[in-house]
């Protein structure tokens, strides 16, 4: 049972999830509906807990100051709606959830950073982002259908020959000798007309 579960989960997660740590200061980017529309919002602040790192219901929780006022919000690391988290700071903390946070403010609440590969730490993130396009991409391409049957190629057009060739039998003799009889007498006609127009030249 345990393997199918493992299996599933497997399926749905993510290949880029950034590594973040209690004492990150992070730059979320959610996708926020509307309606029919789709924005993304961006929320910053620091990272006071971090749940279940290796599993599907990876969650870290973020917490920040609004106007006075402490707002701390939970992120599925492999929620679809979780496009991007950016790292742009990293603190030295002992403990995993820094619940004393919330009773800080002012220069109490802040914490010594130290010195991280900022980019690496977001940029290897983004190369297996495109390996697994790429992998995407490739899987949704059809495959060949060793089943289908090609189909013969069309037979050039024959002629009919002479003897294919159906002759309209002629279904009246009389018609025949009225039209060669018109002939002539139109040859007849041409050739005095000729005689008449040398006769008075």
């Amino acid at each position: 049972m345990q393997d199918l579960i493992k299996a599933v989960e497997a399926k749905h997660q993510k290949h880029q999830v950034v590594d973040v740590k209690s004492g990150d200061t992070v730059r979320v980017h959610q996708k926020i509906k509307e309606g029919e529309k789709t924005r993304v919002q961006v929320f910053e602040g620091v990272v006071i807990r971090t749940d279940r790192k290796n599993s599907l219901t990876s969650r870290i929780l973020v917490r920040r100051i609004a106007s006075g006022v402490g707002v701390e919000k939970s992120f599925l690391l492999h929620s679809p709606l979780v496009e991007k988290i950016e790292v742009t700071k990293r603190s030295k903390v002992r403990r995993n959830y820094l619940s004393y946070m919330r009773g800080r403010a002012g220069k109490s609440a802040r914490m010594t950073g130290t010195e991280f590969d900022k980019e690496a730490v977001n940029t290897i993130e983004e190369q297996q982002a495109e390996a697994e396009e790429v992998r995407s991409e490739s899987s949704e391409e059809p495959e060949p259908d060793e089943t289908a049957v090609a189909k013969p190629a069309a037979k050039p057009a024959v002629e009919p020959t002479k003897s294919e060739i159906e002759v309209e039998p002629v279904k009246n003799v009389s018609d025949v000798s009225k039209t060669v009889a018109g002939d002539d007498k139109a040859k007849a006609k041409k050739a005095k007309a000729e005689a008449f127009r040398r006769k008075h030249e």
